[in-house]
């Protein structure tokens, strides 16, 4: 685990909160008022169905750009094209649009993703988010959290505390999940997947793992699970979800990482768990 690397001295995770709310506000600003009518594919990823619009890049631009201005000497790690190290022990980890397929259908769940985290992002369990936002361009919603400080959901101006939901157990409770690009990888999530499924009051996909942290921790679902996240993808919800009491780990109950993401409440983070393995054990390797 590694929610005790310290902070940096001189470095105040509601100073860098702040930043991280103007910053990713300009980003979602961007892409809301200059979206294309006819989006276009800028190039592709992991498959055909991976795309990437030229507004990702935009976004992340912008954002680099920004946060250059505003701690010239941090580092920048982003989903797209344009990293850079740094000299202060503080990384921004970024996602320009997380949920790009709901931005180019026109869906309205996709979000900018900015977090602030010591370590080293590059390397799964060496690292942890210490201030963060998430915007919904789209509904307004800006959830926020920095470490020791709780995570608020901010919508009309007005900020209010998040709470995850009290599920009693797995089987009453509203789980998200998400799949890869590759096929390989979406015909194993979805056999474990139909190992879970029963286990649960129901399944929701939303198509944004930053938002499906967040929704975590205003109790809109009790739990999500993913594998194959990224760091770009998890940094920010990770810790509004847990700043709103949440349990965030991978199967292991180690920092998540890209092997598995599992998110929830006290009461049911250990259920959840413990079916994610048994269905795990069951499917077999992805490979």
């Amino acid at each position: 685990m590694t929610r005790a690397l310290p902070l940096p001295e001189g470095v105040a995770p509601l100073e860098l909160l702040a930043i991280a709310r103007t910053v990713a506000l300009e980003a979602a600003a961007l892409i809301v008022d200059e979206r294309p009518g006819d989006l276009g594919v800028a190039e592709t990823k992991s498959s055909r169905t991976d795309v990437v619009t030229v507004m990702d890049q935009a976004s992340q631009d912008l954002l680099s750009r920004r946060i250059a201005e505003l701690r010239p000497d941090d580092g920048f790690a982003g989903e797209e094209r344009g990293g850079r190290p740094g000299s202060t022990g503080i990384t921004w980890v970024v996602d320009p649009i997380d949920g790009t397929v709901n931005y180019l259908y026109g869906l309205a769940a996709y979000a900018v993703s900015v977090a602030a985290v010591v370590g080293d992002p590059g390397r799964p369990g060496a690292w942890r988010p210490v201030a963060g936002v998430v915007v919904n361009p789209v509904s307004g919603e800006i959830f926020a959290a920095a470490a020791g400080h709780g995570a608020t959901r901010g919508e009309g101006g007005i900020a209010r505390p998040l709470r995850v939901a009290g599920a009693g157990s797995l089987d009453l409770a509203l789980c998200a999940t998400g799949f890869g690009y590759g096929a390989r990888r979406r015909a194993w999530q979805g056999a474990v997947l139909a190992e879970v499924l029963p286990q649960v009051r129901d399944i929701r996909r939303l198509g944004s793992a930053a938002l499906d942290l967040c929704r975590v921790a205003d109790g809109t679902v009790d739990a999500y699970y993913e594998r194959g996240l990224n760091p770009w993808d998890l940094a920010a919800g990770w810790l509004v979800a847990t700043e709103a009491g949440a349990l965030v780990t991978d199967l292991a109950g180690d920092d998540p990482d890209e092997s598995m993401l599992v998110a929830g409440g006290p009461r049911v983070h250990g259920e959840l768990r413990a079916a994610l393995t048994r269905a795990v054990d069951g499917v077999g390797p992805e490979d």
